[in-house]
């Protein structure tokens, strides 16, 4: 089924030839977030612990420099409304 266009595929799990982009963000994610928040604060609910990811999503996609060559040292909100004017302006 087709969602905005998009087509879903199945990749195989912990396989970098398919999913390198992913296993890349998850490992990120836990370095830059989860490693360095669970030893700083202690979280009493789930809702507290969102709050900040949430904080730290936001500056993941938003003011973190990428530097990956296909992201061309932009942040992925960029590469994102750049592809968006790209499909919209037929280029």
């Amino acid at each position: 089924m087709d969602l905005n266009d998009f087509k879903n595929s199945q990749t195989k799990v912990r396989q970098p030839q398919t999913n390198g982009f992913v296993e890349r963000f998850n490992r990120t994610m836990l370095d830059e977030f989860f490693r360095i928040k669970m030893r700083k604060k202690v979280y009493d609910t789930l809702e507290s612990l969102q709050v900040d990811f949430d904080l730290w999503l936001q500056f993941y996609n938003e003011q973190r420099p990428h530097l990956g060559y296909r992201i061309q040292g932009k942040k992925p909100l960029e590469r994102i409304l750049d592809f968006k004017n790209s499909v919209q302006n037929g280029s």
